[in-house]
């Protein structure tokens, strides 16, 4: 966890690299099976700036059908061989117990839940045990369920609320405050006006006093006019941009190499203002 923190306390947002072990996935889905592209694309991503790398071996797209504790620790298994062979912290997307704890005994260092933590807080309690920090998300249902009709009244007041809860169920499982990261689910069971709100108004998270992880890379409510995931790179940086400057800490991409280049911009101008 120190090394984690140490990350964290840098004075600039950290790029976490999705590595997407699906062959479902809304945008690269199937890209990453074999072993040696796995191995490829992880060397490739830390040969570009990467500071964290989320793996996950369930797709978590609107729609998706869960698959088996078993297949996916098939598929996240050739990892375990490289979280020793890169100076890059692995995080596990995941909300199944025992996968987590598989990769936490493999050398990976974060717990990224998209049910925050779990039902009955399972996730908190191998955060303690592992003494690793945790990803809590907010999510309205199921990836297979997320997205039909989601209403909110305000979806702002609604992740304070979330959250708030959330923070004190991990704190009474024993977390401390190093180990809490929010995450507040865009995309995930929110419409296009709840994820637009969502960015404007990072502040009201960061309010908690927890580092706010933001993803919205390729998400459909980035789409303008119809495009697909593929053609939504340009809007993606820009989204990007909008969460570097409204306060995010950790920004979740797909495209490593133009975010780190795009946060080293906004840093490097942030720089003159200090000056």
């Amino acid at each position: 966890m120190k090394e984690i923190h140490k990350l964290l306390s840098r004075d600039r947002p950290l790029v976490m690299g999705i590595l997407n072990l699906t062959p479902d996935s809304f945008y690269d889905g199937g890209e990453y099976i074999r072993k040696d592209q796995i191995r490829k694309r992880v060397l490739q991503m830390t040969a570009e700036g990467v500071d964290i790398i989320d793996a996950g071996g369930e797709s978590s797209r609107p729609g998706a059908d869960a698959v088996t504790e078993q297949e996916e620790l098939e598929r996240i298994s050739p990892l375990f061989n490289l979280t020793g062979e890169v100076d890059v912290p692995f995080s596990i997307d995941t909300y199944k117990p025992a996968v987590a704890r598989a990769a936490l005994e493999n050398g990976f260092a974060i717990i990224n839940d998209i049910t925050g933590g779990g039902e009955r807080g399972e996730m908190f309690e191998l955060a303690h045990d592992f003494g690793v920090p945790v990803i809590i998300m907010h999510m309205r249902g199921t990836p297979r369920t997320m997205q039909q009709n989601p209403v909110y009244k305000d979806v702002m007041e609604t992740l304070v609320s979330y959250f708030s809860e959330r923070i004190d169920r991990a704190k009474k499982h024993g977390l401390t405050d190093e180990q809490i990261i929010l995450d507040p689910g865009i995309g995930f069971g929110k419409r296009v006006r709840d994820n637009d709100s969502i960015l404007m108004n990072l502040e009201k998270l960061r309010g908690l006093g927890y580092p706010v992880l933001v993803g919205a890379s390729r998400k459909s409510f980035l789409s303008m006019d119809g495009e697909p995931p593929e053609e939504r790179l340009g809007v993606s940086i820009a989204a990007l941009t909008v969460a570097i400057l409204k306060g995010a800490n950790i920004l979740r991409v797909h495209d490593v190499k133009e975010s780190v280049k795009c946060v080293k911009f906004i840093h490097r101008l942030k720089q003159i203002n200090q000056k």
